[in-house]
């Protein structure tokens, strides 16, 4: 596998992790905070892809495909579902 395109994924999806939960953290609001689940989404994608194509990185690739379901169902919830959750 290319290692060029193993080391974007892997700085992508650390990177794009890093601001995502800086963003949730920030509580920006609702809107916001569906749009930082997105940036968790394209996190764990790309990281699944690292995992997987290098051959040392497998558990990675695993917990992204549990952390991908989770990032989803904050998509669902944030910016999809028009169920206000409860304070």
């Amino acid at each position: 596998m290319n290692p060029t395109l193993l080391t974007a994924l892997q700085y992508y999806g650390a990177g794009a992790a890093a601001l995502a939960a800086l963003i949730v953290s920030l509580n920006l609001g609702r809107r916001v905070t569906g749009w930082a689940f997105v940036l968790f989404v394209t996190s764990s994608i790309a990281l699944i892809g690292w995992g997987f194509l290098d051959k040392d990185s497998e558990g990675i690739g695993w917990q992204n495909v549990a952390m991908l379901a989770i990032n989803v169902v904050g998509v669902w919830r944030y910016l999809i579902s028009k169920h206000e959750p409860a304070s």
